[in-house]
């Protein structure tokens, strides 16, 4: 009948316009706003108006959602007073050379004494107008070093110098790579071998190293020892048993 999928049509809509007040009254007008209506309204069982109002409600993030990278630095209470708030970053440049807008800057730092370059950096910049959100310099890094980030409010009215991050802005603790991507940072902990850099890593591997080859050096000194102890022992009673032999006869009284 002329006039019928228009009717359709409208009946969707109308149905949609209906439905959205019913969940509004539901959730006592606070749609949306807790935990519990957001999941609802994110799942495939909700009804009525499927958009969210942006700001006062965001959609929630996947694991895999990228945005300008950061830099992952060690907490400030960690338990090496050495490693409080280190940069994971070993400025080898692997994540500028990759980048393909070239939008990464490092500069590495340089022994006061020696003038030559250490594996920290001094400066790092990105120009996140520039950044494309690609996600190759967290995936070439090998020291799971870059990670990208999932806040991405960052409009504002001077492009010139707020849109060019430095080693300040870009700095984030691990703990919050844990908070946004738990299961990633499980799987990347497992394939390292541990939850703390791959130097650290490292150096608890040659210090467990240097502990046993020195236990064994003892276990080894204690066992030579032990045998030429035991040696001595066996030597001193083949002496005795020699000069027993030897010994001339005393005859007996009776004889």
């Amino acid at each position: 009948m002329y006039g019928s999928g228009i009717w359709n049509g409208m009946k969707v809509t109308i149905r949609h316009f209906v439905n959205t007040y019913l969940e509004d009254i539901k959730w006592g007008w606070n749609r949306g706003f807790t935990e519990e209506s957001f999941l609802e309204q994110q799942s495939l069982d909700t009804r009525g108006i499927f958009t969210v109002e942006y700001p006062e409600v965001k959609l929630a993030k996947p694991e895999r959602f990228r945005f300008i990278p950061f830099l992952v630095t060690e907490p400030k209470d960690h338990e090496d007073d050495a490693r409080k708030g280190k940069q994971w970053c070993t400025a080898c440049g692997i994540c500028a050379k990759v980048c393909p807008p070239q939008c990464i800057w490092i500069v590495r730092c340089k022994d006061p004494d020696t003038g030559k370059p250490m594996t920290e950096p001094e400066q790092f910049y990105i120009d996140i107008d520039v950044c494309m959100n690609c996600g190759l310099c967290a995936e070439y890094c090998p020291f799971d070093s870059i990670k990208m980030d999932h806040h991405y409010e960052l409009a504002s009215y001077d492009r010139t110098t707020a849109h060019i991050f430095d080693i300040k802005k870009l700095s984030k603790e691990f703990s919050y790579w844990q908070e946004i991507a738990p299961n990633r940072a499980a799987a990347e902990a497992e394939a390292r071998g541990g939850w703390e850099h791959k130097d650290v890593l490292k150096e608890r591997e040659r210090a467990a190293r240097s502990a046993a080859k020195a236990a064994d050096s003892d276990d080894d000194g204690g066992e030579a020892k032990g045998g030429r102890a035991a040696r001595g022992q066996r030597g001193a009673r083949g002496a005795r048993g020699k000069a027993q032999a030897e010994a001339p006869e005393t005859p007996s009284g009776d004889e």
